[in-house]
């Protein structure tokens, strides 16, 4: 039987029984296979692929919306893949924009490498920012932070979600629930007996990756990294807005490297909601 065209070949919504072909499709494209964040994603957010006749998956992408359930104020988009064998034929496009309808009025973000930035402007995303990408083993300095922190509890739940709501400025509930069970630590920072930053460090490869970073000010951020980097051997990676100046460079001064720069891109809004001083480094640029 013939072949059919790459065009007439269906898009469908992903399961986590497409865990494995995602993280093929990763490895195809050079990426690390990271199956721990593509479990969290297709079960936290909506996926969507389309199938190779040949076997595994021809395009993949991810949307993790945010806010109330029948009517999302924010979708971000993440993992947005094409095999490489299909790759350079309008399937990464049109994969796109079949999310762009399927969100309908629902603004959009995600996070553009240089390669992808010109597609996603083509389709009429605007660049509102920068993240900078950093990796390396995290140095200790001669002073301890000023800020306390600890390892969250179940209570601290209820008061984590009401902070990343004012600091996101969306509902990002059934995405902060599942952050004990996703992550290898979840840390608060804590003043005057409140909660006023939090953090989690979560595993992937060989790294930690810290993320989400909400706080107060930068000596808390600072904090935070601090302390998860002291619960862990391993490498940390973290994308820190690049408008947080001092974080990067105290981050730098404690042996974490420039890895990449990735644009920060939405559509339908002229920026992200929320308080970017108090925003310092994604979930995962995949999920905003």
């Amino acid at each position: 039987m013939p072949t059919p065209s790459l065009a007439a070949l269906p898009i469908r919504r992903l399961t986590l029984r497409d865990l494995t072909a995602c993280a093929d499709l990763s490895e195809d494209r050079g990426w690390p296979r990271e199956e721990h964040k593509w479990g969290f994603l297709l079960t936290a957010g909506r996926g969507y692929g389309i199938d190779d006749p040949d076997g595994g998956l021809v395009s993949a992408c991810v949307v993790t919306e945010y806010g109330p359930q029948d009517r999302p104020d924010l979708g971000a988009i993440g993992m947005v893949l094409v095999a490489e064998r299909h790759a350079r034929r309008g399937i990464g496009r049109r994969l796109m924009r079949h999310v762009i309808n399927a969100m309908g009025t629902t603004p959009l973000t995600l996070h553009a490498t240089p390669n992808g930035r010109p597609l996603y402007e083509e389709l009429g995303f605007k660049a509102t920012g920068r993240a900078e990408m950093l990796r390396g083993h995290f140095r200790r300095g001669p002073s301890a932070p000023d800020v306390a922190t600890r390892a969250a509890t179940a209570e601290d739940l209820a008061a984590i979600v009401r902070l990343d709501e004012e600091v996101f400025g969306v509902d990002r509930t059934h995405i902060i629930t599942r952050l004990p069970a996703f992550t290898d630590q979840l840390r608060v920072a804590e003043a005057n007996d409140r909660i006023v930053g939090y953090a989690g460090a979560w595993p992937n490869m060989d790294t930690q990756v810290v993320g989400p970073l909400i706080a107060r000010d930068t000596a808390t951020a600072k904090a935070l990294i601090a302390s998860l980097a002291a619960h862990t051997d391993r490498p940390l990676r973290t994308d820190i807005d690049v408008r947080h100046e001092e974080l990067l460079a105290w981050a730098k001064d404690h042996g974490l490297a420039s890895v990449a720069f990735n644009a920060v891109m939405t559509y339908g809004i002229s920026e992200l909601p929320g308080d970017w001083t108090r925003r310092f480094a994604p979930l995962t640029v995949a999920a905003g």
